[in-house]
């Protein structure tokens, strides 16, 4: 599997700390198969951040306007990895979507096994991205969290629609898969 990685979208206090605002619900779940899955994929293991831009501008000023707290120097404790992955790589963005700084690292055309929070939201945006690109992406939906399980499942159902380019699996489908191969 010459450029299979696995992507664990913004696995940080600011989704995954009861104390902040934007905590996201199941993620602890959700960082358990991450946990499962990361081994499988050796050097080819890569988390995202986000973070917050240095300036705000366009479309982004109204979402601070509703976010205040992240443009903070109180909040920048959340902006961090979680202890679990800081020995993995990792890249930041102030954007949704972390595919273009994943692209530079992956190459040309990858296959990406996609995880992380929020499903609704950046894990989207990066999956979207990604196949509009090129990528081959599947999408582990129990190592991925939304706000609500409601939310949950409607990102899916967006997310399956989009097959064969982005298919949805488990982690122990993801697993077997793996292993498989291997």
């Amino acid at each position: 599997m010459p450029n299979d990685w696995l992507l664990a979208i913004d696995l940080q206090p600011a989704f995954t700390h009861p104390d902040s605002p934007w905590f996201t619900p199941g993620v602890d779940k959700a960082c358990a198969q991450v946990a499962a899955l990361a081994p499988l994929f050796g050097e080819r293991v890569l988390f995202s951040r986000f973070v917050p831009p240095t300036r705000v501008a366009g479309s982004w000023v109204p979402y601070y306007e509703k976010w205040p707290f992240a443009l903070t120097a109180e909040a920048e404790w959340l902006w961090a990895i979680d202890a679990a992955w800081t020995d993995k790589r990792t890249i930041a963005s102030h954007r949704f979507s972390k595919w273009s700084e994943a692209r530079a690292l992956m190459g040309p055309a990858p296959t990406v096994t996609l995880c992380g929070v929020s499903t609704d939201c950046c894990v989207l945006m990066t999956a979207l991205e990604a196949v509009d690109d090129g990528a081959h992406v599947r999408l582990v939906a129990d190592a991925c969290a939304a706000k609500t399980p409601e939310i949950q499942e409607r990102s899916l159902a967006l997310i399956a629609s989009r097959a064969p380019q982005l298919v949805v699996v488990s982690a122990a489908e993801e697993i077997q898969r793996r292993r498989e191969r291997s």
